[in-house]
């Protein structure tokens, strides 16, 4: 007699009790959450599946990022420029001609990118999506014009919604008012926005950012650096030794792929060097004025080179994308051996071998493509990157001191400075930094280090006698005496290791904000923003159709010079055109002056 295997059932149940019903799947806390799509991290219905989530488009100089609204992080973090290089540069050519041609090749390559975003990254229809544009303030108004141009008339998107990437980044912080610094690849803009209303007027900028820093590395790398091509055989491993072979480093071999691996992976912020401690002292005039710095002319001899000489940049010395850089890259000549350079020994060795004694960074292999004539051998070289350049390469954005090349701290105590009184405590206490430069490890503390010190450094002493004999001399101007009382409650909402706390509202910002990226802030800001169905001023097509369609003003019509704004931008938000409000008496026009004749006399009457 065969017996059947039968299903073994728990005690205490009844099959004969037991209705009829639909299983129920048990969770436990290691199994996956029940997702929409199995490649998103996300509970919510997916984008692909319904049409109300808007593209949110982070458009940069260098980096893109792009997604959905109301997601954690953007689809896809993609290069805009060809081989790394930049999309766009803050200069313009200065002929009408030359800079028409600028315009349509700017506009080609945005076409191509922007078509490539919904059709490759998003996979998306775009007359069915609307936009979010995060908009940085200082965005060229042509670029703005044809970016809006593509979107509607290529793409046919219904709608544009411009938002301010220091507003959107702050509301990813959960804040409404704060003090915001962006530091990009072409600039670091601080803008203080106060109950969600950017304070435009008080915005404050400075050209050192990641472009600055890139070709200052490359300059350092070009005088510190070491290089060994790789062997012309593979018998010669074993004859030739590496120490043979080392020569300093190629100017081809450091192109700007290189350039940026080298920033984003090898490189970190120390810390603030205390003077005192060093033995550094400041290079001082003959007659004993501390104010005084020597500037130092350029010298032909390449061993005597300073670091800002040969930091010089030009489109003959480097590629595209770092030739249109503001000049050069700067170092502080303040900081040097307490008894001078040593004979034959210029400011800059004396600086690097500072460094040298207080880098605590070692020395990195990197192995990169080899120039062009060495292309034979086997293998690729190989790149000897100093530990105190990874570790000193950021000096360069924290050395302030110029008028027009103010620092990171600078920039933001200027700022502060310029926002009215009642006021500065409130954004002192509310600094955000975001941006791709402040993903540099070390950047926000060193930025926290260098606030304070300088605020705390005193004023600049002088031993010159006074220019008129029995007067006192006047006291030195003292630039932030007025923010040393708010000394207590500067913090930085993303600071990762804040300081101890000095005071309640230090203890209640810093390092509060959510564990978002810096460069990632703006976006996420305008997915919020976006699933929220808010954002900046929405411009539709239809209203863009419109204008397009009205002739020209009469004062438009009159310029004859080729770029004649059309009048499609004129809906387009501009902060620097906001219209009065609504009562405002108009602005007076000259009135010529009444000519007055004078009866004249005649000569014998």
């Amino acid at each position: 007699m065969s017996t059947v295997t039968a299903t073994p059932r728990r005690a205490g149940h009844d099959s004969s009790n037991m209705a009829t019903t639909t299983p129920q799947t048990t969770r436990v806390a290691t199994s996956h959450i029940i997702q929409s799509s199995p490649h998103y991290q996300t509970t919510r219905r997916h984008s692909l599946y319904g049409t109300e989530d808007r593209v949110v488009i982070d458009p940069g100089s260098r980096i893109w990022k792009v997604g959905f609204s109301g997601e954690g992080k953007p689809r896809d973090v993609l290069t805009a420029g060809d081989n790394g290089s930049s999309l766009w540069t803050l200069n313009r050519a200065s002929k009408p001609a030359e800079r028409e041609e600028e315009d349509k090749m700017l506009e080609a390559r945005l076409q191509s990118r922007l078509r490539a975003v919904f059709h490759d990254s998003l996979m998306t229809d775009p007359k069915s999506r609307k936009v979010i544009l995060v908009e940085h303030p200082l965005m060229p108004l042509h670029i703005k014009d044809i970016v809006a141009r593509i979107l509607f008339d290529n793409l046919q998107v219904p709608s544009i919604s411009f938002a301010s990437s220091h507003l959107l980044a702050l509301l990813a912080a959960g804040r409404i008012t704060g003090l915001v610094l962006d530091c990009g690849h072409l600039e670091s803009t601080v803008l203080p926005i106060f109950s969600s209303r950017p304070l435009f007027p008080q915005l404050r900028t400075t050209p050192l950012a990641g472009m600055r820093l890139s070709s200052h590395i490359r300059a350092l790398l070009l005088l510190f650096g070491t290089y060994i091509p790789p062997l012309t055989s593979l018998s010669g491993a074993a004859n030739i030794p590496a120490a043979t072979r080392s020569m300093r480093v190629p100017d081809e071999v450091l192109a700007g792929p290189v350039i940026e691996e080298i920033k984003t992976r090898c490189c970190f912020v120390g810390e603030t060097l205390d003077l005192a401690d060093s033995g550094a002292t400041r290079v001082t005039s003959p007659s004993g004025d501390d104010s005084f710095e020597h500037d130092l002319p350029p010298s032909s001899d390449p061993a005597s080179m300073s670091e800002s000489d040969f930091s010089r940049v030009s489109a003959s010395e480097m590629d595209s994308n770092y030739a249109a850089s503001s000049g050069f890259s700067v170092v502080s000549r303040s900081q040097v051996h307490p008894d001078g350079p040593r004979p034959g020994e210029t400011h800059l060795q004396a600086l690097a071998e500072m460094y040298k004694r207080h880098s605590t960074a070692t020395d990195l292999h990197m192995h990169i493509d080899p120039p062009r004539d060495q292309q034979a051998g086997t293998g690729k070289g190989t790149l000897i990157i100093p530990g105190w350049i990874r570790e000193r390469g950021a000096e360069v954005l924290f050395e302030g001191g110029d008028v027009d090349e103010s620092s990171m701290a600078e920039v933001i105590l200027d700022s502060l400075l310029k926002v009215p009184v009642d006021l500065r405590k409130t954004l002192a206490s509310t600094i955000l930094v975001v941006g791709g430069t402040p993903m540099l490890p070390g950047f926000i503390p060193r930025l926290q280090a260098e606030l304070v010190r300088a605020i705390n450094s005193s004023a600049p002493t002088s031993t010159r006698p006074p220019s008129r004999p029995g007067r006192p001399r006047p006291a030195p101007y003292d630039r932030y005496a007025p923010l040393r009382p708010l000394l207590p409650y500067f913090a930085i909402l993303n600071n990762p290791s804040p300081p101890p706390p000095t005071s309640a509202s230090f203890v209640t910002n810093a390092g509060k904000a959510p564990a978002f990226t810096p460069a990632t802030m703006a976006w996420v800001g305008g997915s919020l923003a976006g699933a929220l169905k808010t954002g900046g001023v929405e411009v539709a097509r239809e209203r863009w159709d419109e204008a397009d369609a009205q002739p020209e003003d009469e004062d438009d019509a009159m310029e004859g010079t080729a770029d004649t704004a059309p009048s499609s931008r004129n809906v387009l938000p501009d902060w620097t055109r906001t219209p009065l409000p609504v009562g405002a008496p108009p602005a007076p026009r000259p009135q010529a002056a009444p000519i007055i004749v004078t009866p004249q006399t005649e000569v014998g009457a």
